[in-house]
């Protein structure tokens, strides 16, 4: 019953003074919402990144060679690549590719200038690439002139006058290639080293001899399940050392990259708190003016109730709720304004609009600490107020 009464006792004292109120309650409100915005929109990104790995999957591994001096090796042998699942314990399945580019020419016009991958049959489902029509290139188009063409290829093809892509005649250099397929418009992760909506796929064969001096560079893999992905990166790189020991090959893991990033997050979430709580000391500080203040203007309430017989404990124990009540108030408009500001910037971002449960919770506890830290010294000195000079001053 006492905390009840001290509660309403001090919403009435902070509404007599409201506009004294209404200016301490800016500085914990803006703290409040830009903590809560920027550890918001932190999570937002994190998810949106994890979304895009979890799309490719986590099992995802990239190999590229490294040239250490002119006299290495400049590509992996294509036989030593499709073999990596046979040969390693840890490799489910590997789909070496190369790149090259050239200007797409159809009807006589140049379309495009994309890139030209050299793939097998197992790229596209390794990338988790899907088609809209025809077929994937497989591995009976040996050396043979067929290609997929992207999403943004395909487009292009189709404002140049081709009703279907698939079936088309279009030409790499000095080769002319039927289109097989269409790929399904996807988006692009930082995993894989190329776009596929403006990419055009062959066979690797037919690559190899279009740019011959491009060679086999690159290798997509998946992981076995429960494989760590430390233990199959050591492997792999293991595996190319044996077959070509001058090579030098880098081996990256989506694994390894989601944990650098979630690390990443969480140092940028601590920065931005770290600037955001520069506006809760403010706050803190204009709490405590109000305090101090209040304390002021009612030493004659303070020297009747302790005349009366009030405790010290109870004068300090009515300042501090006052305090915090202050506080938690604009917690709760500083949450609204987090949240608030955070759904405006996934509007004009287009990102997924969520609210953190840990954020909330955490503005609730910032303010209540606010209230008790800047609140203690005005209460404390209220409480040590002595009632004789308190009447005689009022």
């Amino acid at each position: 019953m006492a905390l009840k009464a001290n509660v309403k006792e001090a919403v009435v004292s902070l509404y007599a003074a409201k506009q004294r109120s209404l200016l301490a309650l800016i500085g914990i409100v803006i703290g409040i919402g830009s903590v809560i915005a920027m550890l918001s929109v932190g999570t937002i990104a994190k998810h949106q990144a994890l979304e895009r790995f979890r799309e490719l999957g986590t099992d995802y591994l990239t190999i590229r060679t490294r040239n250490v001096d002119q006299g290495t090796p400049s590509g992996i042998r294509l036989e030593d690549a499709v073999a990596l699942p046979e040969e390693t314990k840890s490799i489910a399945g590997a789909a070496p590719w190369s790149q090259g580019r050239a200007a797409v020419v159809y009807g006589g016009k140049k379309i495009a200038d994309a890139p030209v991958l050299g793939v097998t049959g197992t790229f596209l489902d390794l990338n988790r690439l899907r088609l809209v029509d025809g077929r994937a290139i497989s591995d009976l188009d040996f050396r043979r002139a067929h290609c997929v063409v992207g999403a943004q290829v395909a487009a292009s093809l189709q404002r140049a006058g081709a009703k279907k892509p698939v079936g088309e005649p279009i030409r790499l250099k000095d080769r002319i290639c039927t289109v097989v397929g269409v790929l399904r418009t996807s988006p692009k992760s930082s995993m894989q080293p190329f776009e596929a909506d403006r990419s055009i796929l062959i066979p690797v064969s037919t690559a190899l001899r279009l740019f011959p001096r491009r060679g086999v560079n690159q290798v997509v893999a998946r992981m076995r399940p429960e494989v760590h992905h430390t233990a199959a990166t050591k492997e792999v790189s293991d595996y190319f050392r044996r077959k070509a020991p001058r090579l030098a090959v880098t081996v990256r893991s989506a694994q390894k990259l989601i944990e650098q990033m979630q690390r990443q997050t969480q140092t940028f979430a601590l920065l931005l708190a770290a600037i955001g709580s520069i506006s809760l000391i403010v706050g803190g500080v204009g709490v405590m003016n109000v305090m101090l203040v209040s304390v002021t203007e009612r030493r004659k309430e303070i020297g009747i109730r302790r005349a009366l017989g009030a405790r010290r404990l109870d004068i300090q124990s009515q300042f501090l709720i006052e305090s915090i009540v202050l506080s938690l108030i604009g917690g709760v408009f500083g949450i609204l304004l987090g949240v608030g500001g955070t759904r405006i910037f996934c509007h004009f971002s287009g990102w997924q609009f969520l609210v953190d449960p840990v954020a909330a919770a955490l503005g609730f506890a910032v303010s209540f600490c606010v209230g008790v830290f800047f609140g203690f010294q005005p209460a404390r000195q209220a409480a040590r107020l002595d009632p004789i000079a308190a009447l005689r001053s009022a």
